[in-house]
């Protein structure tokens, strides 16, 4: 796959373009969707739960072929493009103030490590660590061609678990048995002690973060994917690039779906490991390597879907309620541990498990409409959402208005 360069353009630091935010809000709602299972403790209990309804088992199939790791893909590709976008703003041309803008923006990845290590005290499903961490790794980078980009991010997010997997399996082993670790946190998640939640929080924590040992691979990928697609200028000017974009969701939609429908057969309809033949290590690797094809081909033929219909004028009044929410992407993404704590957790109203995949459906529609009202609100009266305009005030060191001047209210998108 061919991905040209992207041309500097003169624009407005502060213009936005409505598409990114759009489609980080589209991501974020499939984020909330994914996490509230966790935030619910359904996940601590799946392989055990209840079929409370007839449905239960086919919305628990739909839900992990068409979003787990789905949603963070297209989160983590957008933080790759925010990143490559900051750094293109900041080359003017000037080595000293080029020099000067990549310092701020590694203190600008320091902040977020700790927002991020923060919300791991409270949650342990934190990502922004990985972020911020493999953000600053990624600066060396910033000028590398968009062509190159992709494709080491397609090493790095295929091939690169796959190809450890055999050497990681007796690390791994060491640790807690995965049922023994989930009881261990469902009953410190259900306790209505903040003591025992939060200690709970950081075992389990440590336990997910040590075995979950792909998960840098995967975020590391998908970061120089979308850096690639940010220095090539195809979200920001998505009508110059309709061609690629169509073939991107050919190339992506068609495979990831069927690799998704076979993973459904793998998973909830009992077949053994053996794949085209083979056996023991060999067939693990192949299908840890196709399970990565899957996630990362739906992940892209998701954007790709969402840019084409953005460019159709009745799609895009629906679609560009989204952007308020991508707007104010730190500050809805941090909200909704608040929602899913208060919601599920004992400290909170302690819902738990109980109500199971329709529990975790109500819970959605209720926090991402109150997150779409609100951000559309705040960002009528605001510059910013309350966590941006913190960021921001510390990545310069000084505090920047936050209120808008008074006039006419700004379009959503």
């Amino acid at each position: 796959m061919t991905i040209p360069n992207a041309a500097s353009a003169d624009r407005p630091a502060e213009q936005r373009l409505d598409l990114i935010d759009a489609l980080r809000g589209f991501a974020l709602a499939g984020v909330l969707l994914s996490n509230l299972r966790d935030f619910s403790l359904y996940t601590l209990i799946e392989a055990d739960a209840p079929a409370l309804w007839p449905g239960e088992r086919w919305l628990q199939m739909a839900l992990a072929a068409l979003l787990d790791a789905k949603a963070m893909t297209v989160f983590a590709l957008l933080f790759g493009v925010g990143f490559a976008l900051q750094l293109e703003r900041a080359d003017t041309g000037n080595a000293d103030d080029s020099r000067a803008a990549r310092r701020r923006y590694a203190w600008r990845l320091c902040l977020l490590l700790g927002f991020g290590l923060l919300h791991a005290a409270f949650w342990y499903g934190d990502i922004l660590r990985y972020y911020a961490v493999l953000g600053l790794l990624l600066l060396p980078l910033a000028r590398w061609r968009p062509a190159t980009l992709a494709a080491l991010g397609v090493l790095v997010a295929v091939f690169a678990s796959a190809a450890l997997q055999p050497w990681m399996k007796p690390w791994t082993a060491q640790f807690a048995p995965a049922a023994q670790a989930a009881a261990e946190a469902r009953a410190a998640f259900a306790a209505p002690s903040w003591t025992t939640m939060l200690a709970g929080n950081r075992d389990y924590d440590l336990w997910v973060h040590a075995t979950a040992w792909s998960l840098p691979l995967f975020t590391l990928g998908r970061l120089l994917l979308g850096m690639a697609i940010g220095r090539a200028g195809w979200l920001q000017r998505p009508q110059q690039h309709l061609r690629a974009w169509r073939r991107l969701l050919v190339w992506t939609l068609p495979p990831g779906l069927i690799l998704a429908v076979y993973f459904l057969f793998r998973d909830f309809g009992g077949l053994g490991p053996e794949l085209l033949g083979l056996q023991g290590g060999a067939a693990r690797a192949l299908s840890r390597l196709l399970r990565n094809l899957a996630y990362l081909s739906l992940g892209l033929g998701y954007v790709a879907a969402f840019v084409l219909l953005f460019q159709q004028p009745r799609a895009r009044r629906w679609l560009a309620w989204l952007a308020p929410v991508g707007r104010m992407a730190l500050s809805n993404y941090l909200a909704q541990t608040v929602f899913g704590l208060a919601l599920f957790y004992g400290i909170g109203l302690g819902l738990g498990p109980r109500y199971g995949l329709i529990g975790v459906l109500a819970a959605f529609a209720l926090v991402f409409a109150a997150q779409t009202a609100l951000s559309h609100w705040w960002l009528r009266r605001f510059r910013y959402g309350p966590l941006e305009w913190l960021w921001r005030c510390l990545t310069y060191r000084r505090a920047l208005p936050l209120r808008r001047a008074p006039g006419p209210a700004p379009a959503a998108a």
